[in-house]
């Protein structure tokens, strides 16, 4: 697992006082690096260089996050499949867990525009980071 601590910036803030939910993309954005640089080792922007496209994103916000506290983004993998992988994150502020996200990636070719199997040495990598994904019939089940 990646930990990146964020500081909310005064910009970052809504209209009610809160970290405006928007914010959370880019700090998600932002927590990736260290897997982009897996790709990508030197974050080479180029067409011809960047190995990953983004295919889809989720967030599910729990509470609110406020100006003043730094924010805590954790992220794993959490599933890796042939040419795709998924992303999870999680924002803590204050020892609390204040939105939950995915990202699923793929390996892609930009000038060819295909999905190219992950390579074993990066899957490796990745595998690092895996903490699977509980279901929510999982969690009832622990707890009950």
């Amino acid at each position: 697992m990646y930990k990146t601590v964020v500081t909310p910036r005064f910009g970052d803030i809504d209209g009610l006082r809160h970290v405006n939910n928007t914010v959370l993309a880019v700090w998600f954005e932002q927590a990736r690096n260290p897997i982009f640089r897996m790709f990508t080792p030197d974050l080479d922007l180029s067409y011809e260089n960047w190995k990953l496209i983004m295919v889809r994103t989720e967030f599910d916000f729990l509470c609110e996050m406020y100006f003043g506290e730094d924010v805590e983004i954790r992220t794993s993998i959490i599933k890796i499949g042939k040419s795709s992988f998924t992303m999870g994150h999680e924002a803590w502020q204050n020892g609390k867990l204040k939105v939950r996200g995915k990202a699923v990636l793929v390996h892609f070719d930009f000038i060819e525009k295909k999905s190219l199997p992950i390579p074993d040495s990066i899957r490796i990598q990745l595998t690092e980071h895996l903490i699977p994904e509980v279901s929510d019939n999982q969690n009832k089940i622990k707890s009950g």
